[in-house]
């Protein structure tokens, strides 16, 4: 098929064509969380757009080189660490777990390179000491900052001025006089509590925006990368201040294409702890399963906001359960007819395909799933069965949604559960309901039918 994949790069506010900076490859950054907390909802919404973006690419033939950080140095972590009674390595390796728990219950593609912050320090450190040796940062009292002033391309993402910045700052009384201009941003910082390393400046710990920065120059070459995602909230000034880095290094902003996408509200308002409406993934995903979380977050374009609500999430476990139902329904028929499985339509997926590749379309393919499903049901329920027809419209629906990442696993059974449903079977023919319905209870009860 012809690949005319097309994004919305925030870096230039249109949609543009895809062209990879390496034919038949594509490089993806995508920022992680920082771990003193379980992830909440919010959080694995780009993790389940960016992996939609990744399976796109690699259905395509695309080589794709994944990338998604740990943020494991952090005042937050140092807090929540003497809370919890542990080390702080305890308390980032306890909740990498269970964001990789999260991760693989919402059966997404695991990074090429997780990098953590602790195990990139001795990159960083030099990055720092480049930016100081270069002009581009200067050392007060043992912490280092950045001289937004020298990169006269600052904003370019985000849109905001420096003039507009520095407004804003005189407006208010800052707490740091250490710095030249109250634009300049944090590279090191200097400390006595928690965990810190050696530098050329003092003991302290790296600022949150030099990692990422730091971590892409280590894995690519010349730290360029293809497509650089995240959430709308890291555009500034966390990216911004990625580009930044880069601009002064390397002299472009680290990658092509930008991709951001928007928040979650609960009930239209805006998740947060003072609310009480956090949710965290893990237990949604324990309560509603893969398919229903993931259905949900590509209900709505990721550019867009993504509300939730009961209305809403009935609405979706209703659209799950027909793809759920006609698969357990047909696989069942296919297995008990003894009918061998047949190729899927291709041209079918490529068109589901097609609406991912329109700066990731997510609710168009969703909805080409469901007129799939519809074809499928179609063809099942006619009273002269086609039963290759039925075998290649259940496999173009399988197709469709495993290149999606949902899991709807068709139903095998084994020896003794065939013969029940067999038995059931007939039992309905011969119109002994007694039995049948005995044999069925016997059959929701194994959860086959």
């Amino acid at each position: 098929m012809e690949v005319m994949m097309k994004i919305f790069n925030t870096l230039t506010n249109k949609k543009e064509e895809f062209k990879p900076l390496r034919e038949g490859e594509v490089s993806i950054y995508v920022c992680g969380p920082t771990v003193y907390n379980y992830v909440h909802i919010g959080n694995t919404r780009p993790m389940i757009v960016f992996d939609v973006l990744r399976r796109t690419f690699e259905y395509l033939g695309y080589k794709v080189t994944f990338v998604s950080n740990f943020t494991d140095v952090d005042d937050k972590i140092i807090k929540a660490a003497k809370a919890e009674g542990i080390t702080e390595k305890e308390l980032t390796d306890k909740y990498i777990a269970a964001y990789e728990d999260v991760r693989r219950n919402l059966n997404l593609l695991f990074p090429t390179y997780a990098p953590r912050v602790t195990n990139t320090m001795d990159a960083i450190i030099k990055f720092i000491d480049n930016l100081v040796k270069s002009g581009y940062a200067y050392e007060v009292d043992g912490d280092v900052y950045f001289r937004v002033s020298k990169i006269d391309e600052y904003g370019q993402l985000s849109g905001i001025k420096i003039e507009d910045l520095v407004a804003g700052a005189s407006e208010r009384i800052d707490e740091n006089d250490k710095k030249e201009e109250s634009t300049d941003f944090a590279l090191w910082k200097k400390t006595d509590e928690g965990i810190r390393f050696d530098s050329p400046w003092s003991k302290g710990r790296p600022g949150w925006h030099t990692e990422c920065v730091v971590m892409i120059n280590d894995i690519f070459e010349g730290g360029k990368i293809d497509i650089h995602g995240g959430g709308q909230d890291l555009k500034f000034p966390h990216h911004e201040n990625e580009i930044a880095q880069s601009m002064a290094c390397h002299h472009h902003p680290i990658a092509h294409t930008w991709m951001h996408n928007q928040m979650i509200n609960i009930d239209n308002q805006k998740m947060s702890k003072s609310l009480g409406n956090v949710i965290w993934a893990k237990d949604m995903v324990a309560e509603l399963g893969c398919n229903v979380v993931k259905w949900f977050m590509l209900s709505s374009h990721y550019r867009n906001p993504l509300n939730l609500t009961e209305e809403v999430l009935n609405s979706v476990k209703k659209e799950v359960a027909k793809v759920d139902n006609v698969i357990k329904s047909v696989s069942l028929y296919l297995q008990v007819n003894h009918i061998a499985n047949e190729n899927y339509n291709k041209a079918a997926v490529d068109g589901m395909v097609g609406a991912l590749e329109d700066d990731l379309n997510t609710s168009l393919a969703l909805t080409k799933i469901l007129d799939q499903v519809k074809k499928l049901n179609l063809a099942f329920r006619q009273k002269e069965k086609n039963d290759k027809a039925i075998a290649i419209e259940y496999q173009t629906l399988l197709k469709m949604t495993a290149v999606i990442g949902f899991v709807f696993e068709p139903r095998k059974l084994n020896a003794a559960e065939l013969e029940i449903y067999q038995a059931w079977l007939e039992a309905k023919q011969n119109k002994d309901f007694e039995t049948a319905d005995k044999l069925r209870t016997q059959l929701i009860e194994k959860g086959i039918i």
